[in-house]
């Protein structure tokens, strides 16, 4: 019972349930889009399959995941510097998040995003398979976010569960608020950019607590928190 007392554990559960959440936004906004065009009841149904196969993808990618990171053994040498399986998947994940990170920055102030939702439409069968095929691709970022906040298997299971479940009963809000709150998105793809250099470095060998990336998220999130606040109060004056 000893994970119960651990901040560790705690500050590594809290902010991948938050991260997991938001990263899981564009995956729920695509498979509301791709689930649209069916009859209202089929809809419920395609959901809760798309987004349960999300998660069951997820856990999946973790696994083979944390595998390639139980491979330490050097696999080349560059310029008297040895990199292993968990060093090439720390770089290259890194990297992918930071360009993930700086696309996604992109679309979003230039609005390209939701215009790329449009035109999707098929059959109840075609419209799973469609779904398959998203989840997959945006398993990616949030398998790669999870293992450079933390190793611990059971603690990025249970963040994702969770996230998943309430993504699942409360997907239309947590759009809907994020939407009405674009500085909250903001802030967590920046959060996801920096993740990536973190993993870059780590894969470099240079290592940088993690406690560190929990305090300045926690920080932001707080400053971000406040500004919300102070908009609100001003705009009801």
């Amino acid at each position: 019972m000893e994970f119960l007392t651990d901040y560790h554990i705690w500050a590594s559960f809290l902010s991948l349930t938050a991260l997991e959440i938001v990263l899981g936004i564009d995956n729920v906004v695509f498979i509301a889009l791709l689930v649209n065009h069916l009859p209202e009841s089929q809809r419920q149904k395609a959901r809760i399959i798309g987004i349960s196969l999300a998660l069951f993808m997820r856990i999946g990618l973790l696994f083979s995941a944390i595998w390639l990171i139980g491979l330490k053994e050097p696999w080349i040498e560059i310029f008297g510097v040895s990199f292993s399986g968990k060093d090439f998947l720390m770089i290259g994940g890194g990297l992918f998040l930071i360009a993930k990170g700086t696309t996604s920055i992109h679309d979003e102030i230039s609005g390209d995003r939701k215009e790329s939702y449009h035109g999707y439409s098929a059959g109840f069968q075609i419209t799973i398979l469609q779904v398959i095929l998203i989840d997959f691709i945006f398993s990616f970022d949030s398998i790669i976010t999870a293992v450079g906040l933390t190793e611990n298997i059971w603690v990025i299971i249970a963040a994702m569960v969770l996230a998943m479940l309430v993504m699942l009963f409360s997907s239309k809000f947590i759009a809907d608020f994020i939407d009405e709150h674009a500085t909250l998105k903001m802030l967590a793809l920046s959060f996801i950019m920096m993740i990536g250099v973190f993993l870059v470095a780590e894969g470099l060998g240079f290592h940088v607590p993690r406690g560190y990336i929990y305090f300045g998220m926690a920080f932001s999130l707080g400053v971000e928190l406040l500004n919300m606040l102070v908009r609100r109060r001003r705009s009801s004056r």
